[in-house]
């Protein structure tokens, strides 16, 4: 908040930038104290400031509440708000860094925080019941379906299976995020993946599909797979071959591009590859490899292009060398919340 419009408190007119100031300091001191908590020349240059001013104690009474707000959010989390299901043919493979955070503060934007968590903790409940195979952040699982195809999965992502031996077909519903399938050949059963309204059609082939905010996009590695929409005549179908991608969006409009087929799934080496790519496309993928929250402030800043490739076990630093292109900015607020805002 900037400007200089005042308000009463106490016997002092405080302005928004004073306000703002002393937020910004609160959180600076609930950090220190945190880390040196028997320091006592730091309790004793804290209580100065924290008398120093009225605002500085409003400010340190709002951090303390949004701090003890913020310390929930990992408890929430490990507590099984993000468990994941493991059903028999699967092996994990983390990506996840092995450091341990410390408990940081958290300021006003904890509130919203917690908030959405209370709101996601029923859908991702609801995805938990629908899927046979799910993943949490950062983390890769490979599962052997029964017709011998082996599906990997991509962090944050999940799949419904239906395929038996009395069935005419082999069906994969992805439910969210992302997977790469190696399928086994069967001209006898056709193997179909639906993502949203989108379906991909293969006999024997190596691809990927995933499934964006606002699109569903097919890579083919190997074959050829036939990508239409879910219930359409296959011949009406997109016919894509190994380097070949096609982007289709909720309004059913499909975009076309080709790629060294080596880069689809890149991600099952820890890389992720953007080719004039949306920033906030490439933000929705990093989110899945981000054990917390990352907020874009600037809806414009969304629409930029980027080209690249970014090291996925390091999805705070990919983060900040995205932005950095266009010359953004990226705040660390907590370890579990990066703020992404133009500069």
């Amino acid at each position: 908040m900037r400007g200089g419009s005042p308000y009463e408190e106490g016997m002092e007119r405080v302005t928004d930038a004073d306000a703002e100031r002393a937020s910004n300091e609160a959180t600076d001191w609930l950090i220190l104290l945190e880390e040196e908590p028997d320091d006592a020349e730091l309790r004793r240059r804290f209580e100065e400031w924290l008398k120093a001013r009225p605002e500085n104690e409003s400010a340190w009474a709002s951090t303390r509440r949004f701090s003890e707000m913020a310390a929930l959010l990992p408890a929430a989390r490990e507590a099984g708000v993000v468990a994941t299901t493991t059903r028999a043919g699967a092996q994990v493979l983390s990506m996840r860094p092995r450091t341990a955070a410390r408990r940081w503060a958290m300021p006003a934007l904890a509130l919203a925080a917690a908030a959405c968590l209370a709101l996601w903790a029923g859908p991702a409940m609801l995805l938990q019941w629908r899927a046979d195979h799910v993943t949490g952040t950062a983390e890769l699982r490979q599962v052997d379906l029964p017709d011998g195809s082996r599906v990997t999965l991509a962090p944050a992502s999940a799949i419904a299976v239906a395929m038996a031996d009395d069935q005419p077909g082999r069906r994969v519903q992805l439910l969210s995020g992302e997977a790469f399938f190696q399928v086994r050949p069967d001209p006898a059963r056709p193997f179909r993946v639906t993502a949203r309204d989108v379906e991909a059609t293969v006999l024997g082939t190596s691809f990927d599909v995933r499934l964006g905010s606002d699109d569903v996009a097919v890579s083919v590695e190997q074959g050829i797979v036939a990508v239409a929409s879910a219930g359409a005549p296959i011949e009406s179908a997109e016919k894509l071959v190994a380097g070949q991608f096609v982007r289709v969006t909720t309004g059913g409009a499909a975009m076309r591009g080709s790629e060294q087929p080596e880069l689809v799934a890149a991600w099952r080496q820890g890389q992720l590859y953007a080719q004039e790519t949306r920033l906030g496309d490439a933000i929705d993928q990093l989110r899945r490899y981000f054990g917390g929250t990352i907020v874009l402030t600037d809806g414009g800043l969304a629409e930029r292009r980027i080209t690249g490739a970014y090291n996925l076990a390091d999805p705070e630093d990919a983060l900040r060398g995205m932005a950095r292109v266009h010359g953004a900015k990226v705040r660390r607020v907590t370890p579990w919340l990066l703020v992404v805002s133009a500069s």
